[in-house]
């Protein structure tokens, strides 16, 4: 995924630069050829990946192999009672008394499954930016031709770490006079226009506080103090250029690797909230990750064939005119859950247990001493 680049073509690192605090006119700047678009309404300009060949379709899976060796425990009245008493134990307002009293009555255990696809693609896009111009040499269109941005090839990271990085599009810098103050470095002072000097603001310049005889001790009776915007200097050092008069202009190549995530849990019809399920850990049933995925459309949970074809259908929707997509993973997990039924004082409830790690989720806890902390 990576080319080394000859010292002609070196690619500058970006990625801990300032964020230029004016941009110039489009007018100031010339047109370079493989980047005529940036002058094409919009300073910014997104750049289509290259299209590439798919890989061939795998071949069907013997689920019944994976399910035969994905066992996941199952959840005893002792365990259920522990999980609930360190579950009360981690919240200040719950009382154990109930959860070490209550009688279990049943447990209703199934096993869910949950889908997860993850696209790890890379979009670019260019703009023109600038810094101030130290006499350094620069990499203008007079050593050559700026190359494509999909032509430059860059380090990346690990896959499904999400990073942006920047770099300068080599042969396209142009040394331009500072477009802020006009190639002088400083301009005028806007707190003293120039002055270096303010009315006080103790006497507002009459020299004597009102109703006071003696003279203003803030400014000793000259009705004025130095400019603290300038420090009475009168003009400023020019905030775009860094007072050096000249900048260098160049195109940026902007690169955001991104990580797009779709999952989804079968259904259950029980009352324990999806979004808890949907962190819940679980056990690993399947793995596939490639440059590019296809759809299990032959597992036995026909809801779950139909999330992957939707998940890569989305996916691919989402990302083929703006990003290149390197790799891409979906996972199958067993995610077990537990109805616990019990009763205490007189009444039943339910409480759930869900997850490897028997995490509890309860929604009317007996014995609870102020609102809330109802969800791990």
């Amino acid at each position: 995924m990576d080319r080394d680049l000859s010292d002609e073509d070196s690619v500058v690192d970006l990625s801990f630069e300032a964020e230029s605090p004016l941009a110039p006119p489009a007018e100031l700047l010339e047109r370079l050829p493989s980047y005529d678009c940036l002058f094409q309404g919009g300073e910014r300009q997104i750049f289509f990946p290259p299209l590439e060949a798919l890989g061939r379709p795998q071949e069907p899976r013997c689920w019944s192999s994976f399910l035969e060796h994905s066992r996941v425990p199952m959840v005893t009245e002792e365990v259920a009672r522990e999980a609930l008493l360190s579950f009360v134990n981690s919240k200040c307002c719950y009382g154990s008394t109930a959860a070490s009293d209550l009688t279990i009555q049943a447990l209703r255990q199934r096993t869910l499954c949950r889908y997860r696809l993850e696209t790890f693609s890379e979009s670019r896009i260019s703009e023109w930016t600038f810094q101030p111009f130290t006499n350094h040499s620069v990499d203008g269109p007079q050593r050559g031709t700026s190359p494509r941005l999909w032509d430059i090839k860059v380090q990346v990271p690990p896959m499904f770490q999400e990073d942006t990085r920047k770099f300068q599009v080599p042969h396209s810098s142009l040394v331009k006079e500072c477009h802020k103050c006009h190639g002088r470095g400083r301009y005028k002072c806007s707190g003293c226009h120039g002055a270096g000097m303010v009315r006080c603001p103790s006497c507002s310049g009459a020299k004597r506080r009102a109703k006071q005889p003696r003279r203003c001790q803030m400014c000793s009776g000259s009705g004025r103090r130095r400019c603290s915007t300038c420090s009475g200097r009168g003009n400023k050092t020019c905030a775009t250029c860094k007072g050096e008069k000249k900048l260098l202009h160049f195109i940026q190549l902007v690169i955001m690797w991104k990580n797009s995530l779709f999952e989804f849990v079968s259904e259950h019809q029980l009352n324990c909230p999806q979004e808890l399920l949907a962190k819940a850990k679980g056990e690993n049933l399947f793995k596939d990750e490639n440059t590019m995925v296809y759809p299990l459309i032959d597992f036995p949970l026909r809801e779950i064939s139909l999330a992957s074809q939707r998940g890569i259908a989305q996916h691919s929707a989402a990302l083929a005119s703006r990003a290149r997509v390197l790799q891409q993973r979906q996972t199958i997990e067993l995610i077990p859950l537990t109805e616990v039924h019990y009763w205490y004082q007189g009444k039943t409830n339910v409480y759930y247990i869900y997850g490897t790690d028997h995490r509890v989720y309860v929604a009317d806890y007996p014995e609870r001493y102020c609102c809330g902390c109802t969800i791990v």
